[in-house]
Formats: C-alpha cells, structure tokens, sequence
C-alpha cells in the first residue's frame, strides 16, 4: 500500500509543478510521477530534509525539485523545438 501512496504523492508532485509554472509535463499521469519523484530527489540533495512528510516525501523539497526539474525540461524541449 505505501508504494501506492509513493506514486500517488509523486503524481500530485509532479502536478502542482506543472501548475505552477504553468507547463505541461510531457508524457500526462505518467510523466507527473516521474517529475515528482525526481523531482523529490533533487530536493532532497539540494535542500536537504525539512518539512512535512507523506509517503518517504518531504513536501516543500521535493516539490521545489520538481520545480526546478520541469523548468529545465521545458526549456530543453522549447530548444528542441526550435532547432527542428
């Protein structure tokens, strides 16, 4: 049951970095998770482990990773874009 509520959390992650920055992630419920997740890592390597925690996430860093994760993708698939 945890590793539901892992891909659950991850997925709604994943979603809120979507919202706020106002992209989509490519690849719809799927590539949600995926950004939460890593986005989650990134967070916790860069800002460590503060915060609530739901499902082995610590909320507030692993949403900033995912964050940071959607913004680098959008601009690699904006230039990927653009050079074809």
């Amino acid at each position: 049951m945890s590793f539901i509520w892992f891909l659950m959390i991850g997925g709604l992650i994943g979603w809120l970095a979507g919202i706020i920055l106002g992209k989509d992630i490519p690849g719809g419920i799927i590539g949600n998770i995926i950004a939460g997740i890593i986005g989650a890592w990134i967070g916790g390597m860069l800002l460590g482990s503060w915060g609530p925690k739901i499902s082995d996430f610590y909320i507030f860093p692993a949403l900033i990773g995912a964050i940071i994760l959607v913004f680098i993708l959008s601009l690699i698939l904006k230039s990927l874009r653009n050079a074809s």
